[in-house]
């Protein structure tokens, strides 16, 4: 009773508030005309700001859509304003519903052509959807309305020079700095687009104007160096080497750069003290390695790295983490029997042991040393007897010498350790398959698939081995469209799903996914030869002998049978 009578006073209580504003019949004319219209107006911005607050709350806490129904409320109860407009545009711009936000702004600036919160967001807008001529004659309009806009300058001129439109940016950058004397960033990028136009005297100055209004920046320092090093000025680049030393004597990048510098005009005293002393470092920061890394091997310099290394190798000679990073440069270099002398120093309880001994096994594949991959890989096993991983690579070498029962051993080994390893039992299936045990490779597939059944390999392999016996075809077709669903684009799972259908004898379909497969990976043997057989049996037999001739070319054994239908088709 008591609830009852209280949700009967609420009730009581909106009928009373809103019976002014919403009547059930005509209501009398008011006395004061003026005082209800803005009562109206009032009861209309409080609806406003009630639906904006609550677009607002839900945007942060990340519900978008009702964030978008409210401010749509919002709208509807202010349909003049465009600062909620341009609210709504920035919630579809966060949610990347790119071209819904760009409807919007385009409507308020075909309202309010000057609008420059609209035009600042039609010119993100429209480097988002890579329409770079458009967002630059907005951002030329933005900057023309209000010549203030600092960031726009920045951006405009970043634009033009992405697109090599280098006098544009030029002439942004001196707006910029027109503008704002004190921008160092408009100063900077004037000399970066001096020094590639070959103006060296202009590009000179403007990075000492950068440096005289912000010393602390690095960049500038390193650019300028640069520039000395094409015009021959080595006593200037020394200094700004030296300067940059004297404020951090730690900067790994200055230390590198100059000892690397000393190297190459034979001043190898200077060079070989800076080296040491960065390999010495190196045991304890380790960001003397990252940085290695980062300036040499990622953009793959690899002639300059090794140089720098094996001279830190001085100073650290027993450094596991310098002589796996030099083992990867000299691998990327191909030279072969350096990187494994590398690999081979790094010590067991490092980090990267494991990842240097799988370098030195395949490393040894390359080199057709298999039997030295095998014996290496034993001696690791010595050391890391519970390791899956490198029992996984074993079986692989077993596998391809073709020694099936040492491989079994080796992979089954690992799965005591690990018996869910689906890697593990995907190569013990694909063995069983090559040593001719068709029915164990099945049930180790199907295993591998029991415990990932988003195993693309697996699903693939098991549908492929269906179709190559011929059997269980519609389940083999499941199998590997369920695999082209975790790679849509693999050419190796297409030509399965080809075959399945020139099993099935849908020869229209296998033709499609077979020439699919063959555009994805035109040099495969066995794709190229399932194309073939599938324009023979659609009795194009010139197209036939073209993919047949074209999957001879690189096959390199079990080159019979094929050989056999290029002599049937070309008569001889």
């Amino acid at each position: 009773m008591k609830s009852k009578l209280i949700n009967l006073i609420i009730a009581i209580m909106v009928i009373l508030l809103f019976s002014g504003c919403f009547p059930y019949k005509k209501a009398a004319q008011p006395l004061d005309k003026n005082l209800d219209e803005a009562a109206a107006d009032s009861l209309v911005q409080e609806s406003r700001y009630f639906y904006f607050t609550e677009a607002q709350l839900q945007r942060k806490t990340g519900n978008y859509d009702k964030a978008i129904r409210y401010l749509n409320k919002a709208i509807e109860a202010d349909p003049e304003s465009t600062y909620l407009r341009l609210e709504l545009a920035v919630l579809y711009l966060y949610i990347k519903e790119n071209e819904r936000a760009l409807s919007i702004v385009e409507k308020v600036i075909e309202k309010e052509p000057d609008n420059l919160k609209a035009l600042i967001m039609y010119g993100r807008l429209k480097q988002k959807l890579n329409q770079f001529d458009d967002a630059e004659e907005v951002y030329e309009k933005v900057i023309a309305i209000d010549p203030k806009q600092k960031k726009i300058y920045l951006i405009l001129g970043g634009l033009y020079m992405q697109e090599g439109k280098l006098n544009r940016a030029l002439k942004i950058y001196n707006q910029l700095v027109q503008n704002f004397p004190e921008s160092y960033a408009g100063h900077f990028f004037i000399a970066k687009i001096y020094a590639s136009q070959d103006n060296a005297n202009g590009a000179e100055r403007e990075f000492k104007k950068t440096l005289e209004m912000n010393p602390d920046l690095e960049e500038p320092h390193y650019e300028l160096i640069n520039l000395y090093k094409t015009l021959g000025k080595e006593e200037e680049v020394i200094q700004l080497y030296l300067d940059l030393l004297k404020k951090n004597p730690k900067n790994i990048r200055a230390a590198m750069e100059l000892g690397y510098y000393y190297h190459e005009r034979g001043m190898t005293e200077y060079a070989e003290k800076i080296f040491k002393d960065l390999g010495a470092r190196s045991i304890s920061e380790k960001e003397v390695i990252r940085k290695v890394v980062k300036l040499y091997l990622n953009p793959k310099e690899y002639d300059t790295a090794v140089v720098i290394l094996v001279e830190m190798l001085k100073g650290a000679p027993d450094s596991s983490d310098l002589h796996y990073i030099t083992g990867i440069v000299f691998d990327g270099k191909k030279d072969k029997d350096k990187a494994i002398m590398h690999f081979k120093r790094v010590a067991t309880e490092s980090s990267f042991y494991k990842e240097a001994a799988v370098h030195v096994a395949f490393l040894y594949q390359e080199q057709k040393k298999i039997e030295e991959a095998i014996n290496f890989l034993k001696d690791v096993i010595k050391k890391m007897p519970d390791d899956p991983e490198i029992l996984l690579y074993l079986g692989s070498f077993y596998e391809d010498t073709e020694e099936f029962e040492k491989a079994e051993n080796v992979l089954k080994q690992g799965l005591k350790i690990d018996s869910d390893n689906t890697r593990l039992r995907f190569r013990l299936g694909v063995v069983y398959d090559k040593w001719g045990r068709k029915k164990a490779s099945i049930e180790e597939m199907k295993t591998v698939i029991s415990l990932d059944a988003k195993d693309a390999n697996a699903l693939n392999y098991l549908g492929y081995t269906y179709a190559e016996l011929g059997e269980n075809l519609d389940e083999a077709e499941r199998l590997i469209k369920a695999a082209l669903k975790q790679k849509p684009d693999d050419g190796y799972i297409t030509d399965s799903l080809g075959w399945v259908y020139f099993k099935k004898g849908l020869l229209t379909k296998a033709l499609k996914y077979l020439e699919k497969a063959v555009s994805l990976v035109p040099d495969d043997p066995i794709i190229l030869e399932h194309l073939g057989d599938t324009y023979l049996k659609i009795s194009d037999k010139k197209k036939a002998l073209q993919f047949y001739k074209r999957s001879l070319l690189k096959k390199e054994k079990d080159r019979d049978d094929l050989e056999r239908k290029i002599r049937g088709l070309s008569g001889r």
